[in-house]
């Protein structure tokens, strides 16, 4: 008898020790988490958009109003939303040639911390990596809280990272923070992250960084050609775009925001210039 209990507590001791790590780990990660909200909550900000769509030759456009989330990457005033979130009518494009509605972006505002409103504009459309970018009509009297894209870290399969978002107005567009977790990691044509599909709170355009406090990158949706595809859901997923591409994307970005200045469309994957054409022999 005392053999078989001595057995049993050294069986049952090591999953005791592991049951009493779980907690301990969780409360780690919700620590960092809490650490992370803090510190950038105020650089997610709710984008207020109104949407004029219209099916091509089909009557009177309809209007719609929605909240999205951007977030501030310059004190200076420049954010970034998820440009499908705002205006999906390349991404539609994309998977089917059948797409037939126009949308028209009429009206962009930020709400700010008190409350008031900020008229913006969309100074910068980036249809490959579903990228927009705007700027406030009137620059801030004082810089603007900011996500420092500069400072990021990659992440690995099944890391855990923190997601801000900013709600929705029946939920007082309170500030959200939610754990997701890394399932894959794209190489290939260009490096993204896929987040687990557990739905969570986390919106387009929310901002997710590592447990060490950078940033990894922004929720954005990635859509291929669903021709022939016996499916069009799957040439669609949501991804994560590293923070190095939103920067880079960023440094097209006008000064300010100047009406009728917006640029319509940047490929970040530019085609090489044509040569020109040789000089003609005067002689011919």
């Amino acid at each position: 008898m005392r053999h078989l209990l001595k057995s049993n507590l050294i069986v049952s001791l090591p999953l005791l020790l592991s049951c009493l790590a779980t907690p301990i780990r969780a409360d780690e990660v919700a620590d960092k988490g809490r650490d992370i909200f803090k510190k950038n909550q105020h650089a997610v900000v709710t984008v207020e958009a109104v949407m004029k769509v219209s099916a091509s030759g089909r009557g009177a456009a309809r209007e719609a109003k929605q909240d999205l989330t951007g977030v501030v990457i310059d004190p200076s005033g420049l954010i970034v939303i998820a440009l499908s979130a705002v205006d999906p009518s390349d991404l539609y494009r994309r998977l089917s040639e059948e797409y037939k509605q126009d949308i028209e972006v009429s009206e962009v505002k930020i709400m700010l911390e008190d409350g008031t409103e900020a008229p913006a504009q969309i100074v910068l459309r980036d249809t490959d990596l579903d990228l927009a970018f705007l700027r406030l009509k009137t620059k801030p009297t004082s810089p603007m809280a900011a996500v420092d894209l500069s400072k990021s870290s990659p992440a690995q399969v099944l890391d855990e990272v923190v997601a801000l978002n900013r709600l929705k107005r029946g939920a007082g567009r309170a500030y959200a923070a939610t754990v997701e977790r890394i399932s894959a990691v794209v190489q290939k044509p260009r490096t993204f992250y896929i987040p687990e599909t557990s739905i969570t709170e986390t919106s387009l355009g929310s901002p997710a960084f590592s447990l060490d406090g950078n940033v990894l990158g922004l929720f954005v949706m990635r859509a291929v050609n669903a021709q022939g595809a016996g499916n069009v859901r799957d040439s669609l997923t949501a991804i994560i775009l590293p923070a190095e591409d939103v920067l880079k994307a960023a440094a097209q970005a006008p000064a300010e925001a100047k009406p009728d200045e917006e640029k319509k469309e940047v490929f970040s994957d530019p085609k090489p210039a044509a040569k020109p054409d040789a000089p003609k022999d005067p002689a011919k």
